[in-house]
């Protein structure tokens, strides 16, 4: 009995033993709170864009981004901004640079765009002296009949300015995919449409004929002569919109392409010396009579041609308004004055959405971005993504990876070969991150902007800009090069894949707060970068996960699937619905689902295999609760601010769509049953 009594207490004491060190271990193992500033800023952020009084089971979208902070910009849009803000720092950032350098002429640009009293006291006289240089305007004073297709060259290859028609280097549509020099509809400036009413119409017509003579009388014209020529440029641009094929034609234009010679073009549009012109614009190249070219409507080119050779009085100054129209935000006030009110009432002849007023630092910005990237992307990636920075991106990317690999290992209905075919195309897949090679080589700027001239005015400062960029861009595309070219700026927010070299490209500027951050607790990083990163993942790989294919999607065979998606997404209200009767909201919604479900999965792997995960401070979210606010925090924005091209659901449905759809957001934020946030039936999809 004694001994039974021995045994039975040393029991007892390695029960309580383990208890208290499971307790220990418990609460000394448990999330720590996040004390770093980027954890406090982002604390603050996700208070200020909530909204508490709204339970998180009845509208998850309303609790997350209903709040007086989030305005009307959309989460990715707010975040452009803030980079745009670390541009404007690291260009208004005192330092010395050597004479002639890249970094001088970067800096000295955004220094000449933002000296509007040196803009306004050189008022239009900048402007005048390129107008002389073309040969000036036929309702002025300093005027010479100069032959048409010489000031078309002159505009073509010096000002980048296209008026009849565009021209540019791409790769042929067909294999081998050499490059080739494509003709296009031109882009016109006034939305001038013949299914238009006629009210409409010639509302639109006056008032751009309004802004036209207002161009001319600042430029010293004399007001009755401004007044003619005026409206015999608009009436080139009516027609010549005309000829233009409908929008549905020209998004499927690359499926419907002439091949033809110069000389041919020539024969067929005689209006224009095509070989001259097309020869000033890619001086790099030597072309002949001979040489291929790509047009997507031979019928607009022949009708054009007409159009000008029956024209012939008034193109030179059809010519020069146009590229008025364009260099006119260089000049001073009173040209931008002219602008933004041809846009307001442009705005609302059209009901189009009103546009905020870019403050004059933006736009400096933007322009200094578009001449002089490789120094702004390497200031940029030096400051915004090191080597720790990258590493978490790759690390993180990586395991979403692995994820999406085990989901497609386990999904039951495809076949093996299709099975197969897409881990082949998700392993072999290439990633960049960050930013191209080059955007780590500053050094190479100072060559690449020998030719640019600093002054003396801001207007020829931006002009030999213009042509600097033009040579690069054509001297670029005719080397050889044998990886990818980036399409984006690396602090643009957007992720893209390019299917030519099935490269995956994550630009630093996404990978920013408060969507990425290796100080943040995992639970962030996977919650909004790791789902991004699914999402594109899916983009990917969904013509072989889609039954039939995505070429053969059929919304009748799809039915059921629709359907519940539709009553799925009918359940949260909504004053404009998504369409669902084609493949492209169906994937997207899907892979808003799926992508979440990768992204749940990589983290909750996470967890199991490492120690130490963080919470954001105060004990507001528990880690998997913090997973989906973040998830939430990418997709806050208003109806308003989405692109009407945009296929996705509006913010509110991506957010409430999916996470009603998974259980475990139900399970972590404890939604009863029947709640919006947790309803009875859920859509099964892949």
């Amino acid at each position: 009995m004694t001994r039974r009594a021995l045994i039975t207490l040393l029991l007892l004491g390695l029960l309580i033993g383990f208890s208290v060190l499971w307790f220990y271990v418990f609460w000394s193992c448990g999330p720590r709170p996040c004390e770093s500033p980027v954890c406090l800023e982002l604390l603050t952020r996700y208070l200020a864009y909530g909204n508490t009084s709204v339970a998180p089971c009845e509208d998850f979208f309303s609790f997350a981004c209903g709040g007086k902070a989030n305005g009307t910009s959309h989460a990715f849009q707010a975040l452009a901004e803030e980079n745009k803000s670390r541009l404007q720092r690291l260009l208004e950032a005192p330092g010395s640079w050597h004479p002639g350098s890249g970094e001088e002429k970067t800096f000295q640009f955004y220094k000449s765009c933002m000296d509007t009293e040196a803009i306004e006291a050189a008022g239009a006289g900048p402007l005048r002296q390129v107008i002389e240089e073309l040969g000036g305007w036929n309702f002025s004073g300093n005027w010479t009949s100069l032959d048409f297709n010489r000031t078309l060259r002159l505009l073509m290859s010096q000002y980048g300015h296209f008026p009849f028609f565009r021209a540019h280097l791409r790769p042929h549509p067909s294999p081998p995919h050499t490059l080739v020099i494509q003709i296009d509809q031109p882009e016109f400036d006034i939305p001038l449409k013949q299914e238009q009413e006629q009210k409409i119409y010639a509302q639109i017509f006056r008032a751009y004929l309004t802004y036209l003579n207002r161009l001319g009388t600042l430029l010293g014209g004399d007001p009755e002569h401004v007044q003619r020529h005026a409206s015999l440029s608009l009436t080139i641009t009516s027609r010549l919109s005309q000829f233009r094929r409908p929008l549905e034609q020209q998004q499927a234009q690359d499926k419907f392409f002439n091949n033809i010679t110069i000389d041919q073009l020539q024969e067929m549009a005689p209006a224009i010396d095509w070989l001259s012109c097309l020869q000033a614009t890619f001086t790099q190249m030597s072309l002949t009579p001979s040489q291929p070219l790509v047009v997507h409507d031979l019928d607009y080119l022949r009708n054009m041609s007409q159009l000008l050779l029956s024209h012939r009085d008034c193109l030179q100054s059809h010519m020069i308004f146009g590229l008025v129209g364009i260099l006119s935000p260089a000049l001073d006030s009173k040209f931008q004055d002219a602008r933004r009110e041809l846009t307001q009432k442009l705005l609302e002849l059209t009901e189009g959405p009103p546009m905020p007023a870019q403050p004059r630092w933006m736009k400096c910005v933007e322009k200094t971005g578009t001449f002089f990237e490789p120094t702004l992307a390497a200031l940029f990636v030096r400051e915004a993504f090191g080597q720790r920075m990258q590493s978490a991106a790759t690390e993180l990317f990586t395991e979403i990876k692995d994820a999406l690999v085990l989901y497609l290992k386990k999904l039951p209905w495809i076949s093996e070969e299709t099975r197969k075919e897409t881990l082949d195309r998700v392993t072999q897949l290439k990633v960049e991150m960050g930013a191209p090679q080059w955007a780590l080589k500053p050094e190479v700027a100072s060559q690449e902007y020998s030719d640019i001239q600093i002054g003396p005015s801001f207007l020829q400062f931006l002009l030999s800009s213009v042509r600097s960029l033009r040579a690069r861009n054509v001297q670029s595309l005719l080397q050889p090069f044998s990886s990818h070219r980036w399409q984006v700026s690396p602090w643009a927010v957007n992720a893209y894949y390019s299917r030519t070299d099935h490269v995956l490209v994550f630009p630093a500027g996404l990978l920013q707060p408060p969507f990425f951050h290796p100080d943040y607790p995992r639970a962030v990083n996977f919650g909004a970068a790791g789902i991004i990163m699914a999402h594109k993942l899916l983009n990917i790989s969904h013509q072989h996960l889609l039954p039939g294919g995505f070429q053969a999607c059929d919304p009748h065979a799809l039915q059921e699937v629709l359907l519940c998606l539709e009553n799925h997404y009918a359940a949260f209200p909504l004053s404009i619905r998504p369409s669902f009767n084609s493949c492209h909201p169906l994937l997207e919604n899907t892979a808003d689902m799926v992508g979440l479900a990768i992204a749940l999965q990589a983290y909750s792997k996470r967890l199991l295999l490492y120690r130490g995960e963080t919470t954001l401070p105060g004990k507001a979210f528990t880690p998997h609760q913090l997973f989906f606010r973040s998830y939430a925090q990418v997709m806050c924005g208003e109806l308003n601010t989405q692109d009407a091209r945009d296929t996705h659901s509006p913010p509110s449905l991506r957010v409430n769509g999916p996470l009603s759809n998974h259980p475990a957001f139900a399970s972590n934020f404890h939604c009863p049953h029947g709640t919006p946030m947790n309803p009875s039936s859920h859509c099964q999809f892949w």
